[in-house]
């Protein structure tokens, strides 16, 4: 009689890494990110990122380029060597536009790239999409 009721698993919500080393911004967007229903967790640098990835297992990583310790493609390149990670969806948030930054995220699979200043709803739109897709797959 006991194993006729199943609790009924609740879904829970996407978990986001955030990685930037502007304590503004992982604040800011940290709030939007938690307001927009998702958990956040945040890293101040790649070094940070890589523990806190493994540790978590996020369904999406938000990654600055620019960073002390280790920076974003440094990150994107251990991420994706990494048989537990490799699958992880990586939205770069950062500065950097130069079509070269770009062309070296791209070359790592990245999700989307998102460049500062951005605009709040789209970037929530592009997390949405991105952790759909992850989702679907």
């Amino acid at each position: 009689m006991l194993g006729l009721f199943k609790l009924k698993k609740t879904a829970s919500k996407p978990k986001i890494l955030l990685v930037d080393d502007e304590q503004d911004l992982l604040s800011t967007v940290s709030y939007r990110l938690k307001y927009a229903q998702y958990d956040v967790v945040t890293a101040s640098n790649g070094q940070e990122a890589l523990e806190k990835a493994a540790a978590e297992r996020p369904d999406l990583i938000l990654l600055d380029t620019n960073m002390p310790v280790m920076n974003g493609h440094e990150v994107l390149r251990q991420l994706r060597a990494d048989p537990d990670l490799k699958d992880i969806p990586v939205i770069m948030l950062t500065a950097r536009a130069a079509p070269e930054d770009v062309s070296v995220a791209s070359s790592y699979g990245i999700a989307d790239y998102v460049t500062k200043p951005f605009d709040f709803n789209e970037l929530i739109s592009k997390v949405g999409a991105a952790v759909k897709r992850d989702e679907d797959r």
